[in-house]
């Protein structure tokens, strides 16, 4: 175990975290929402340092990301927990803990310095943590980015945003890009789907990108749930006039998975009226996302419309940017490309 940062201590033994956005008062002998991070006798511990669940080594359009070093590699790193509790949840075996259960504290040992070892030994040129969410294994994950930046490693969040300002400005200095989750753009989603807020979600997406962290966004669209026109433009509205018209939204595909089987995949027309929607409302760079082979995962030169960067999957097929730029109008592309 280690003790864990960003807490205080107050009355009658309990502590409150301070580190993501539900600052959990934990009493004595009790874990924050996430399960991972415990309070004995007045000090917070963290109980997953140094606890991989899963290692991968997947392309960065994985994430995804696809302005950001496209074509390379990521070591991927998760340890078991969530501060979500997300009823279409993929990797809810490692995530959330069993109906009625405390969440089972699982993984193998593995150092931040072998992380890195591994990931350079990989021909990485980032580490990703993702799968679950990395702000509860933070401590984990800031020792591992400080260690991958010294090496030469790029380092990146793949997060539900749930992160307080405090600790995200602690990581700044080492985390180089983020893919958010921005679930949906209703109260009643965020509340009856993902158990979360989604103001302190918003907030998020603005602290990253005050931040000055190359960001893209993510939105998994689900029949019934946060497929209407209405609320698609409002994220569309929020991405182009809050966070920035070259900020990458991918909307993404459904499947049907975990407590949340009684939803079809989502039509492949779905994504592409999501498309439309996000271009209409000014964003250069919109993709659809779990449909490979349907083109909507290519990057067009938003001065001149050509074709710039062709994906198969989480292949580059063809990558034209020459230094960053449109090969055929010399316009830059939004991105971190070297």
């Amino acid at each position: 175990m280690r003790e864990a940062m960003f807490y205080e201590k107050v009355t009658d033994g309990k502590v409150r975290c301070g580190l993501c956005r539900f600052r959990c008062l934990i009493a004595d002998g009790g874990c924050g929402i996430c399960g991972v991070r415990e309070n004995r006798s007045g000090t917070l511990y963290t109980l997953v340092y140094g606890k991989a669940v899963a290692e991968h080594v997947d392309p960065i359009e994985k994430k995804p990301l696809f302005h950001f070093l496209p074509g390379s590699r990521s070591f991927s790193l998760a340890t078991v927990g969530c501060n979500f509790r997300c009823l279409h949840c993929q990797n809810y075996a490692i995530s959330q803990p069993t109906e009625g259960k405390t969440l089972r504290i699982t993984g193998s040992e593995l150092p931040p310095a072998l992380i890195v070892e591994k990931a350079l030994a990989a021909g990485c040129r980032s580490i990703s943590y993702t799968y679950t969410e990395p702000t509860i294994f933070f401590e984990y994950a800031y020792d591992t980015a400080v260690l991958a930046h010294r090496a030469g490693l790029k380092n990146v969040f793949v997060t539900n945003g749930y992160i307080t300002a405090e600790a995200l400005a602690h990581i700044r200095p080492y985390l180089d890009a983020a893919n958010i989750d921005l679930k949906g753009f209703s109260d009643r989603f965020y509340r009856e789907v993902v158990h979360a807020m989604l103001a302190e979600v918003l907030a998020s997406v603005l602290e990253y990108k005050r931040s000055g962290v190359w960001i893209e966004l993510t939105t998994l669209i689900i029949p019934g749930w946060n497929d209407a026109d209405e609320e698609l433009r409002g994220i569309a509205r929020f991405i182009a006039d809050e966070v920035g018209v070259d900020t990458p939204w991918h909307v993404s595909q459904f499947y049907p998975t975990f407590k949340l089987t009684d939803r079809p995949r989502t039509p492949v027309a779905t994504l592409r009226r999501a498309r439309q929607i996000g271009l209409d409302a000014g964003l250069r760079y919109v993709y659809e996302g779990n449909v490979p082979g349907e083109g909507g995962e290519n990057t067009f030169c938003p001065g001149c419309g050509e074709l710039v960067i062709r994906r198969v999957g989480y292949t580059i097929a063809d990558n034209g940017l020459r230094k960053g730029a449109c090969p055929h109008c010399t316009a830059e592309l939004a991105g971190v490309w070297e």
